[in-house]
């Protein structure tokens, strides 16, 4: 982390959509959410190479709605990086659960979310059928149902 500056951006700064695309397939998705959240970048002294979205859904549980690394820095631990993050802002916030949502279909995402202390806990049916215009596709297969990850946080 010595070599990268983690920071939440003004809610009146620029929102970095190049960077949440990485994540969420279309700016009208990223836009259902991004207003009402709080939004941290990376920067690693010359660019902003990470983003996360997190948004409270309640007073105890906080969900990290988008989390993306720059593709010229993924497999470098930077996503963990900002796993570990979430969860001291959430603990300093004094939430007792992290929530993700990840595509059915993303398994190295699921994988990743398990390595970092999630487990899956439900499954939103048909939520990428009925949340984006045209059918998405990943690793080969139709995205359709929004499967639920969560870490229970503990001091």
């Amino acid at each position: 982390m010595e070599n990268y500056i983690f920071s939440k951006i003004a809610s009146d700064s620029e929102i970095p959509y190049e960077l949440l695309l990485l994540a969420d397939e279309t700016i009208e998705a990223i836009n259902r959410y991004i207003f009402k959240s709080s939004i941290y970048l990376l920067h690693d002294g010359h660019e902003n190479i990470a983003v996360m979205a997190l948004y409270a859904n309640s007073n105890t549980d906080l969900e990290i709605k988008n989390i993306a690394v720059s593709e010229h820095c993924q497999g470098q631990g930077i996503g963990s990086i900002l796993i570990r993050k979430a969860k001291e802002i959430a603990l300093e916030n004094q939430y007792q659960i992290l929530t993700v949502g990840t595509s059915d279909t993303g398994f190295q995402q699921i994988r990743f979310y398990e390595k970092n202390g999630f487990v899956k806990t439900g499954v939103r049916k048909d939520f990428f059928t009925e949340n984006y215009p045209a059918p998405i596709f990943e690793n080969g297969f139709q995205m359709r149902d929004m499967i639920l990850l969560t870490h229970h946080l503990t001091e």
